[in-house]
């Protein structure tokens, strides 16, 4: 069975470079594309009927018009496209549980000027059952972002923690360089071990520095060897670096098409909850930012 990219549009600009980078995503995929315009809840008790009408009206121009825009420049796209009477994040919920990948804009039509990840994408990044990949405003021109310097390898960046490795995420981030050609860039970040604070001393080493990095480089690599054996086409780049997860994810994603980091899924793979890490690449991130859930 194929299952389907699934994209929500409200007509924003962040909705329709979702919708966009969701069609490219499953033109590599080979799967279908499913849209869904979902509507925000009026305030009040009773909607009048001729209100719920217009806003009925509204959602089917706005799924022609991005069917007709996406069908006319990836002619070999299957896609499709519904209205859903519930909430935008409760249905993109209950529609995500069909799909391969749910893709969301990092904000949709309501918010204000400056937020930069709205109520909607956070809550199906911590709660959808398949991966979601968050897509900011800026019009996609090709792979990621749209900054890539001419003629520059692709890359696919993700965040791995070799002490408490996730197949989940690296499967996914294989599996997205691979299908783009990317380079995969391996990004670790480490702190000193307990065993650095002394009340003896005030000051790390260079040779205590320098052992402690070879063994998180040397445990990084054996923990990338069951994930690179699945993918051997796929370049690998490793980065051991001593900086915050977040700052170190952030810097090395400046010139990446995508961006990969996990979430731990609740009971029963339901709701989980973003970490800080999340939080601070989904907000600051300046290229699609891929939240895959995972029993870990």
């Amino acid at each position: 069975m194929d299952h389907p990219v699934l994209a929500g549009v409200d007509g924003s600009g962040h909705s329709l470079a979702a919708a966009e980078w969701a069609a490219r995503e499953a033109v590599l995929r080979d799967v279908p594309l499913h849209l869904v315009h979902a509507a925000p809840p009026l305030p009040g008790g009773e909607v009048p009927d001729q209100a719920r009408e217009t806003l009925r009206r509204v959602g089917e121009r706005i799924v022609q018009g991005v069917l007709a825009d996406l069908g006319a420049r990836h002619p070999e796209l299957r896609v499709r496209g519904e209205q859903s009477a519930g909430a935008p994040a409760e249905a993109l919920l209950s529609l995500a549980r069909d799909a391969g990948l749910l893709v969301v804009g990092a904000r949709g039509s309501g918010g204000f000027d400056g937020l930069a990840v709205g109520s909607v994408a956070l809550r199906v990044a911590a709660a959808a059952g398949c991966p979601v990949v968050v897509v900011p405003r800026r019009r996609l021109g090709g792979f990621g972002n749209g900054t890539r310097p001419a003629g520059a390898v692709p890359q696919v960046v993700v965040g791995f923690d070799a002490h408490r490795p996730v197949a989940e995420v690296a499967d996914f981030a294989f599996g997205a360089a691979r299908r783009r050609g990317a380079v995969l860039r391996v990004v670790q970040s480490w702190a000193f071990p307990a065993e650095a604070v002394s009340p003896r001393t005030l000051f790390v080493t260079e040779e205590d520095r320098a052992t402690w990095e070879d063994q998180e480089v040397l445990r990084l690599s054996d923990a990338l060897r069951a994930p690179q054996g699945k993918c051997p086409e796929v370049t690998v780049r490793a980065d051991v670096v001593l900086l915050h997860p977040a700052e170190a994810l952030l810097n090395s994603s400046r010139e990446a098409g995508l961006l990969v980091v996990g979430r731990g899924a609740g009971p029963g793979g339901g709701e989980g909850r973003l970490g800080p890490v999340t939080h601070a690449v989904l907000h600051h991130a300046g290229c699609p930012v891929a939240v895959v859930p995972h029993g870990g």
